[in-house]
C-alpha cells in the first residue's frame, strides 16, 4: 500500500509539474473564428479557445457582445508550450492576423467587439507586446497609426460551443465568410513580402 501511495503521489506530482509548464496568451483579432486557424497551425500551442473578454459583465452571451453593448472583445485564448513556442512568436502570427490599422473593427466588422488588442497575462508579455507594437511604429512599415490596443486581462469567458473550432465543424460557411469578409486580401495588403522589426525567436 505505501508503495502504491508513493507511486500515486508520483504521477499526480508529475502531471501538476506538466500542466504548470504551460502559459496562457490571449488576444483579439476580430472575429474570433478566424483568429483560431492561425494559431492552431502552431507547433506549441496546444489549445485555442474562443470567448470574450474585457467587459465587466459576467457569463456574457453572444447576442450581448455581439450587440456591441456588453464592453468586451472576442478574442481568443491560446495554450501554449513555452519551451516549444515563444510569446515572441505568438506575436508575430497575431499582428500578421490582424489589420492594426483599423480603428472601427476588423475587416467587414465593425463595432467595438472587434477591435484588435493584446491582453497581457503578466508584466513580461506587456513588456513584449508594447515592444512590438512600439517597434511596428518606428519601422514605418505603415503610414498611418497603428491602433491595436494593449489592455491588462480581464476574465476570459469562453464563447458557446458551437463558437469552438467553428472553422473545422462548418468549414463551407467559415470560408464563405472569411471571404466575403476581405480578411484575406485585405492581409496580403498589409503584409505580404513585409518584415516585422522584431524578433520571432
Amino acid at each position: 500500500m505505501r508503495v502504491r501511495a508513493v507511486l500515486i503521489l508520483a504521477i499526480i506530482v508529475h502531471s501538476s509539474l506538466a500542466f504548470s509548464a504551460t502559459e496562457k496568451a490571449i488576444f483579439a483579432g476580430g472575429c474570433f473564428w478566424c483568429m483560431e486557424p492561425p494559431f492552431d497551425k502552431l507547433e506549441g500551442v496546444i489549445t485555442t479557445v474562443s470567448g470574450y473578454t474585457g467587459g465587466s459583465k459576467e457569463n456574457p452571451t453572444y447576442r450581448e457582445v455581439s450587440s456591441g453593448q456588453s464592453g468586451h472583445f472576442e478574442a481568443v485564448e491560446v495554450t501554449y508550450d513555452p519551451e516549444m513556442i515563444t510569446y515572441q512568436q505568438l506575436l508575430v502570427t497575431f499582428w500578421t492576423n490582424i489589420d492594426p490599422l483599423n480603428s472601427k473593427g476588423q475587416f467587414c466588422d465593425r463595432g467595438s467587439q472587434y477591435l484588435s488588442a493584446i491582453f497581457y497575462l503578466n508584466e513580461a508579455q506587456e513588456k513584449a507586446a508594447r515592444a512590438s507594437k512600439q517597434a511596428l511604429t518606428d519601422s514605418y512599415l505603415f503610414n498611418k497609426d497603428i491602433v491595436t490596443r494593449i489592455l491588462p486581462v480581464k476574465t476570459f469567458f469562453p464563447a458557446e460551443s458551437y463558437h469552438q473550432d467553428y472553422y473545422m465543424k462548418n468549414p463551407l460557411k467559415y470560408h464563405y465568410y472569411r471571404n466575403g469578409c476581405g480578411r484575406d486580401v485585405r492581409l496580403k495588403q498589409l503584409w505580404k513580402g513585409a518584415t516585422l522589426p522584431f524578433s520571432s525567436n
